[in-house]
């Protein structure tokens, strides 16, 4: 199975560290929506978007990427990270799928060190995270994703 995983991970990349312990299942090709580059996702079995929140909701410009990108009929799952709340999590993205008529094949999230705006006067909240063991769920969500695509 061929998978594209379309992010953005900044501040403290737990994002990032979360799609980097999915992909060595192996058969994951991350990236970054805020690089220009030529992207072909029908070339993909299913596509992942994945963001911290940030405003209580997935970035703009993976909902913007999804818009523009995403093919018709392409099944795809979510994954987040989050230091507080999760906010609406991936409802952005989830409705441009809908719109496309995209099978959603499931959701991750976990919590993810956060120091952004009054956090950072208490020196960040959801320290050490994500964790080992989140990053042990993160693998089996996607080994869940790998079979579902296997059926």
């Amino acid at each position: 199975m061929k998978t594209a995983v379309c992010y953005y991970s900044r501040h403290h990349g737990n994002t990032r560290k979360v799609l980097e312990a999915m992909a060595e299942e192996g058969g994951m090709d991350l990236i970054d929506v805020t690089t220009r580059q030529a992207v072909r996702l029908e070339d993909y079995d299913c596509v992942g978007f994945a963001s911290g929140i940030y405003g209580f909701e997935f970035h703009k410009a993976v909902t913007a990427f999804a818009r523009q990108y995403l093919p018709q009929g392409k099944p795809v799952f979510f994954v987040y990270t989050y230091g507080g709340a999760k906010g609406t999590g991936a409802k952005t993205v989830a409705e441009v799928a809908k719109e496309k008529g995209c099978p959603v094949l499931g959701t991750f999230s976990c919590k993810g060190y956060d120091t952004f705006g009054p956090f950072r006067l208490v020196g960040g909240i959801a320290k050490g995270h994500p964790n080992k063991r989140d990053l042990e769920n993160a693998r089996k969500f996607y080994q869940d994703i790998q079979r579902k695509m296997n059926l």
